[in-house]
C-alpha cells in the first residue's frame, strides 16, 4: 500500500518536473528566438548608425567647404570625392548645363576617380581635348535632362545607356571599351538648382540596384548642400570679378591690367619673348554725349568693349582704363602681329553701325616689348604717345610707337605730355578743369593743334596765377623761338624749347595758393617752397613721361643764374643749358610786364633795362644782347605797321 502510494507520489513529481521542463523549454525557445531577433536588429541598427555617421561626416565635410574661399571647381571636386569615398558609391560626377550659339550641352564640372571616367579622360586626351571642356550631348529624352526639368531625383538600372547617350560622337569601339568597365548596378540623377536656377545634374553610380527612402533623403540633403556650395562659390567669384572688372563693359579694369602687365613683363624677360600693347581711344565721345546723350556715349563704349572681347585670344587681356580709354595686352605677339591685330580692331569698330549714332571710330597706338622699350612705364608712355599721334593726324588710324626723334613733331610730343599730366592726375588740377581741358585736347584736329596747346597751357597757368592773360603762352613761345634762332640753336633744340616753354612752370601747381599770391615778403620756408618748384616740375611731374626725357634737364635748370646764385643746384656759366637761360629770361620779361599782388606792371622798356642790368650776373651777356636786339626789332616792326 505504501509502495503504490509512494510510486504514485513519485509519478506525480516526475510529471510536474516534465511539465515544468516543457514549459521552461518553450520559454527558453522564446528567449532564444528573441535574442536572435535582437542580435539581428542590433546588426541592422549598427549598419544604419554607421551609414548615418558616414552621411554626417560627408555633410560635415560639405559645411567645411562652404566656409572656404576656394574656387567653385575645387569645391565641387572635393564634394564628389567625399560622396564617393564616405558613402561607398562607385562614382559621382557633376555635369553643368551650358548654352552657346550651337545650343545646349553638358560639360563635366567635377568627378570622382573611377575606371569609366579615367578611360573617358584618356580617349579625349588623345584628341587633345580637356575632359572639362568636352561637350556632352543634351537631349530632352535623356534621364539626366528629365531629372533636371522635373526637379526630381530619378534612378535607373540602365546606367550604361545614360553614359552612351552622353557620348554621342564617340566611336563604337570606344563605347564598347567604356561599357566593359561598368560595375555599377544603378545610376541616380539628382538635379541641382542653386538660387532656384538650373545649374546641372549630379550623377551617382551606385553598387546597389535599388535606392532606399533613407538614401534618397540623404542625397536630397547632400544636393541642398552642394547647391549652397555653388551659390557661395559663385558669390565669391562674382566679388572677385567685380574687383578686377569694369562695371559698364565687363572688361578688366586698370588695376587688373597693371598686375597682368607686370606678370607678363617678368615672364617675357625670363623666356626672352616679346609682348605688345594696344592703346585705344574712342573718337569724339564728348560730341556723342552732347549730341545724343550719355546713354549713347555708353553704348559706343560698350560696343568697343564687345569688339575687343570678340577679337581677343584667351590669353589676351583687354581692359578699360577709364572713360573712353582702352588697352589690350597681347602676350607673345611682336610688333608686326600687334599692328595686324590693332588694324583688325580699328576696322571692326569703324564697320559697326550703331542705332542713332551711326558709325564710330577709334585712334589706336601700338608698342612692343622689348623692341620699343624694356621699361614698362616707358613702353606704356610710348604706346600712349602713338595713340595720341593717331588722334592728332586725323583719328581712325593705327600708329606704331617710337621715341621722340626728328620725325616726331614737337606739338605731338607736347600734346602727349599734356594728356599724360591730365589723365594720370600728376598734379592737383580741379576735376572740372581737367575734364574740360582733356576734352578740348581730344577734340582737336591737325590744323588747330598748336593753338589748342597754347590755350591749354594758358588754362593751367591760370590755376596758379589768376592774373595770367590768355594768349600769353603763345607770345612767350614766339619770342623764345626768335631768341633761340639768334643764338643759332638747331631745329631739334628749338622744338625742345617750344615744349619746355609750355611746361616749365607746371610745378607751381604744387605750391600752395596762399604763398603764390602773398603780398607780404615771403618767409625763408616759403621761399624754399618756391625754389623747389623746378625740381617738382622736372622730377615729379615730367620725368615719368618718357617722350619728354630730353626736356626735363632744361626745365630743371630754368632758375639757374649765370653767376651761380640761382637754384636749385646753383649751376653757373656754360653748365646751364642755353635753353634754360632763354626760358629764365623770357619768363622774367613777361613777369615784369605783368602786375603782381606785390607790385604793378613795368613797361616793356623798363623790363628790358632791368634785364640789361643783370647781364653777366643772372644771364649770359650774349644772350641779353641778342634779346635786346630782338625786342628792338619787334618794336621797329610794330612802328612800321602803324605808319
Amino acid at each position: 500500500m505504501d509502495f503504490f502510494k509512494k510510486f504514485k507520489e513519485y509519478t506525480r513529481k516526475v510529471n510536474e518536473i516534465e511539465y515544468s521542463i516543457s514549459n521552461n523549454k518553450k520559454e527558453f525557445i522564446e528567449i532564444y528566438e528573441r535574442n536572435l531577433a535582437l542580435e539581428k536588429e542590433i546588426v541592422q541598427r549598427t549598419q544604419e548608425l554607421d551609414q548615418a555617421n558616414k552621411a554626417f561626416l560627408t555633410l560635415k565635410h560639405v559645411w567645411e567647404l562652404l566656409n572656404s574661399a576656394e574656387p567653385l571647381s575645387s569645391v565641387l571636386q572635393k564634394l564628389v570625392n567625399s560622396l564617393h569615398g564616405e558613402m561607398g558609391y562607385i562614382n559621382s560626377t557633376i555635369l553643368q548645363l551650358c548654352n552657346d550659339e550651337k545650343g545646349k550641352y553638358y560639360k563635366v564640372k567635377a568627378y570622382s576617380d573611377s575606371p569609366i571616367l579615367k578611360k573617358l579622360e584618356n580617349f579625349l586626351a588623345e584628341k587633345n581635348i580637356d575632359i572639362h571642356e568636352y561637350h556632352l550631348k543634351y537631349d530632352k529624352n535623356m534621364l539626366i535632362t528629365q531629372a533636371l526639368e522635373e526637379r526630381n531625383i530619378l534612378s535607373s538600372q540602365a546606367y550604361l545607356e545614360v553614359i552612351n547617350s552622353l557620348l554621342y560622337d564617340f566611336t563604337p569601339e570606344n563605347i564598347v571599351e567604356i561599357n566593359k568597365l561598368g560595375v555599377s548596378k544603378s545610376i541616380i540623377c539628382i538635379p541641382l538648382y542653386p538660387s532656384n536656377v538650373p545649374f546641372g545634374v549630379m550623377m551617382i553610380f551606385s553598387p546597389r540596384s535599388e535606392v532606399t527612402d533613407k538614401e534618397l533623403n540623404f542625397l536630397t540633403l547632400f544636393a541642398n548642400q552642394v547647391e549652397m556650395a555653388i551659390t557661395i562659390a559663385n558669390l565669391f567669384e562674382n566679388l572677385k570679378k567685380e574687383a578686377v572688372t569694369d562695371s559698364l563693359t565687363e572688361l578688366y579694369n586698370r588695376r587688373y591690367f597693371n598686375q597682368a602687365l607686370q606678370k607678363e613683363a617678368e615672364r617675357a624677360q625670363r623666356l626672352h619673348q616679346p609682348f605688345s600693347l594696344i592703346s585705344l581711344d574712342l573718337d569724339y565721345l564728348k560730341k556723342i554725349n552732347d549730341t545724343y546723350g550719355h546713354f549713347f556715349g555708353d553704348l559706343a563704349i560698350k560696343t568697343i568693349a564687345n569688339i575687343l572681347k570678340k577679337n581677343a585670344r584667351s590669353i589676351d587681356v583687354p581692359a578699360r582704363l577709364g572713360g573712353e580709354e582702352f588697352s589690350v595686352l597681347l602676350p607673345g605677339v611682336d610688333s608686326s602681329g600687334a599692328m595686324i591685330a590693332a588694324e583688325r580692331i580699328r576696322a571692326a569698330i569703324e564697320a559697326q553701325e550703331l542705332d542713332t549714332i551711326g558709325h564710330i571710330t577709334a585712334s589706336v597706338g601700338v608698342g612692343t616689348f622689348p623692341e620699343h622699350s624694356i621699361k614698362l612705364d616707358e613702353l606704356l608712355d610710348m604706346t600712349d604717345q602713338a595713340m595720341y599721334k593717331s588722334k592728332i593726324n586725323g583719328r581712325n588710324r593705327v600708329t606704331m610707337a617710337k621715341a621722340m626723334d626728328d620725325e616726331a613733331e614737337w606739338h605731338e610730343v607736347a600734346f602727349g605730355a599734356f594728356m599724360d599730366i591730365l589723365t594720370k592726375q600728376k598734379v592737383p588740377i580741379p576735376d572740372k578743369i581737367a575734364k574740360e581741358v582733356t576734352s578740348k585736347l581730344k577734340s582737336i584736329n591737325t590744323v588747330e593743334t598748336k593753338d589748342t596747346l597754347f590755350s591749354v597751357a594758358d588754362t593751367l597757368a591760370q590755376i596758379y596765377n589768376a592774373h595770367y592773360q590768355r594768349g600769353l603762352t603763345k607770345a612767350k613761345v614766339s619770342m623764345a623761338i626768335g631768341l633761340a634762332k639768334k643764338m643759332e640753336l638747331s631745329k631739334e633744340d628749338i622744338d625742345k624749347l617750344k615744349i619746355a616753354m609750355m611746361l616749365y612752370d607746371i610745378g607751381k601747381l604744387m605750391i600752395p595758393e596762399e604763398i603764390l599770391n602773398k603780398k607780404e615778403p615771403l618767409t625763408d620756408e616759403e621761399k624754399q617752397k618756391i625754389k623747389e618748384h623746378p625740381l617738382i616740375a622736372a622730377r615729379t611731374i615730367l620725368k615719368p613721361i618718357t617722350a619728354i626725357a630730353d626736356i626735363v634737364p632744361i626745365i630743371e635748370a630754368h632758375h639757374e643764374n649765370w653767376d651761380g646764385t640761382g637754384y636749385p643746384q646753383m649751376l653757373s656759366g656754360e653748365d646751364i643749358p642755353i635753353s634754360s637761360q632763354i626760358i629764365l629770361l623770357i619768363d622774367a620779361y613777361f613777369a615784369l610786364t605783368q602786375s603782381r599782388p606785390y607790385r604793378i606792371a613795368r613797361s616793356k622798356d623798363e623790363a628790358v633795362e632791368i634785364i640789361r642790368l643783370e647781364s653777366g650776373k643772372k644771364w649770359n651777356e650774349k644772350l641779353v644782347d641778342e634779346f635786346v636786339g630782338l625786342v628792338n626789332e619787334k618794336k621797329q616792326e610794330k612802328n612800321k605797321d602803324q605808319i
